[in-house]
């Protein structure tokens, strides 16, 4: 299977379905945090190719409901918002019969709860909690693996949330954005097989 992996710069995802013997290649306007097939650009010049399927991770700063408080202080980000609507959008209109988006929870003003289902690190054996919308086409829900909610509902807040308790960095972003292991673990057994 040809698979598309946008705007993923850890690789992890790629590297999950590389291992499961798929053709797969992440695109980024970053260099590649791990070794593997890349393409440092714009995701939009891949996006006439024939993909199998394409997994997306657009940027989420001025889509996830965290920002949206920003919105009213700065006159500026309304606009910010509607071109990563039209961005985030472009994956779900692209010409690939196979397609998930992801992102956080989003605000109204921008994508609203169109999601088709949402996921936690959780659900697929990590002891974390971080809500992650996914958008599907022509794939089923992803179904959880490994549940250890039990044990995540044991551990401190800061442990649990362990991203979201992160303290300001130039690694923040990179480290907030990047897929579980299990997730990406899922994504590849549950639709590569598809």
């Amino acid at each position: 299977m040809n698979v598309l992996i946008a705007c993923e710069e850890s690789g992890t995802v790629r590297d999950a379905f590389i291992k499961k013997g798929h053709n797969a290649i992440s695109c980024d306007i970053l260099e590649t945090g791990s070794p593997g097939p890349h393409i440092r650009g714009d995701v939009k010049n891949l996006l006439g190719y024939k993909w199998d399927l394409i997994i997306a991770h657009p940027p989420c700063t001025y889509l996830c409901n965290s920002g949206v408080c920003w919105i009213k202080r700065d006159l500026g980000r309304m606009d910010k918002v509607k071109e990563a609507v039209e961005f985030f959008k472009l994956f779900l209109g692209a010409d690939c019969e196979k397609i998930c988006v992801e992102n956080p929870i989003p605000h109204k003003y921008g994508l609203g709860k169109t999601y088709t289902q949402i996921i936690h690190p959780y659900e697929y054996g990590h002891p974390e909690r971080k809500a992650t919308c996914l958008w599907l086409k022509g794939l089923p829900r992803l179904k959880s693996t490994n549940n250890v909610k039990r044990e995540m509902e044991k551990l401190p807040k800061n442990k649990a949330q362990r991203l979201h308790y992160l303290p300001p960095g130039p690694e923040r972003a990179k480290l907030r954005s990047k897929t579980f292991q299990g997730i990406a673990d899922a994504m590849a057994d549950q639709w590569g097989e598809i």
